[in-house]
């Protein structure tokens, strides 16, 4: 009777999860996959995420079982919302708290009219420089590993598009940001290209994904709840069976 709740993850499942603050892309995907190995016995069930968040970030991720794994790719392209905060005033290698502060910069001509204004002007498409504290692929092998061994190489600047920016809530150190961008944008570039824009510098401090196209994040599982979702699966197909 347990079959027909198997098959439902096996023959795919789009489900939406906020991942939590310090865990890997992967920590999730491997706990979920447990989840499931463990709750129905699915030994070789498919999961797999259509992007990844870093570990400082936390927020909306796509997680895709079994036979849906094969639109993973679709999700990929939708445009992306954030809510950032840049702290101001200072910069680090890693253009977020990976790394410990290496510059310090005067942010007293700061203003809110100044950031609303320079906040204006990265809208539209835009050319970033993608962070050496990234998983870009240098001859072979991914930029952090050569940013951590204090290697500098060179990045191919990308087309990125700016749709929606607007300031939250400006609190100096910190500079507050909703962001709707497209694929393949790295807030950490924004910060760093926000800081030389107000002749200052910047970090990011804090990052939440609440959308990808129109899924949100109000209507994700926080993970401690999805084995709970999966019993409740696995009991309303027993439960279906033995009424008829």
């Amino acid at each position: 009777m347990e079959e027909e709740a198997k098959s439902i993850f096996e023959e795919g499942q789009v489900l939406l999860f906020n991942k939590p603050l310090y865990w890997t892309s992967f920590d999730l995907v491997g706990k979920v996959r447990n989840i499931l190995r463990g709750s129905l016995g699915l030994h070789k069930i498919k999961v797999g995420h259509a992007g990844t968040l870093d570990p400082l970030a936390s927020g909306l991720m796509i997680l895709c079982t079994g036979k849906a794994t094969k639109k993973i790719d679709r999700f990929r392209d939708l445009d992306k919302e954030y809510l950032a905060t840049f702290h101001a005033g200072a910069t680090t290698p890693s253009f977020d708290l990976e790394t410990e502060t290496d510059h310090s910069y005067p942010i007293s001509h700061i203003t809110e009219d100044i950031v609303r204004e320079k906040l204006a002007g990265f809208l539209g498409e835009k050319k970033q420089l993608p962070p050496m504290y990234s998983a870009k692929l240098i001859s072979g092998k991914r930029a952090y590993e050569f940013a951590r061994k204090g290697i500098h190489k060179e990045l191919e600047p990308v087309s990125v598009y700016f749709r929606e920016i607007e300031l939250i809530s400006f609190d100096l150190p910190d500079i507050r940001v909703r962001i709707v961008c497209s694929k393949g944008t790295y807030i950490r570039s924004f910060a760093r290209d926000l800081g030389i824009a107000l002749n200052s510098g910047c970090y990011l401090s804090a990052l939440e994904r609440t959308s990808i196209g129109e899924l949100k994040l109000e209507n994700a599982f926080d993970i401690e709840n999805f084995p709970e979702f999966v019993e409740q699966t696995r009991v309303a197909y027993v439960s279906g069976k033995e009424s008829k």
